[in-house]
């Protein structure tokens, strides 16, 4: 298993969102990795532990929340900081979000300038 304190894990089902986020942190001196899928990123992050997680909360095979709530049983993931990111902005998400604890709930469309802050503040350079 392993930790990386500049990684940044991106896990949405939209090319448009990851491609934001491809150019929200070039800036940024963070490793990048994105899933399209739940389960694609399950099985990276059953031996990882990134910084930082956004999570898209309506994908089609497994919605974000309950992704979230496997990876909090998994002890490797208790706490990683995790911030969930949405079109649709229901207050039953927010504090589902809240009891799995996720340290931001950001509604889509994103400002790249409040996912630089986030990235910034939970990763440490490479």
């Amino acid at each position: 298993m392993s930790f990386n304190n500049s990684t940044v894990v991106i896990v949405d089902d939209s090319s448009s969102v990851r491609l934001f986020f491809e150019r929200a942190i070039e800036p940024l001196d963070v490793e990048l990795v994105m899933f399209a899928s739940a389960d694609d990123a399950l099985a990276y992050l059953k031996i990882n532990k990134p910084a930082l997680l956004f999570l898209d909360i309506i994908m089609p095979e497994k919605d974000g929340l309950t992704f979230l709530q496997e990876l909090r049983h998994l002890p490797l993931h208790e706490d990683t900081p995790t911030v969930v990111i949405s079109s649709k902005d229901y207050a039953q998400d927010r504090v589902a979000a809240k009891e799995l604890g996720v340290v931001e709930f950001v509604a889509k469309p994103m400002s790249t300038k409040a996912i630089e802050e986030l990235i910034v503040r939970y990763t440490s350079p490479i």
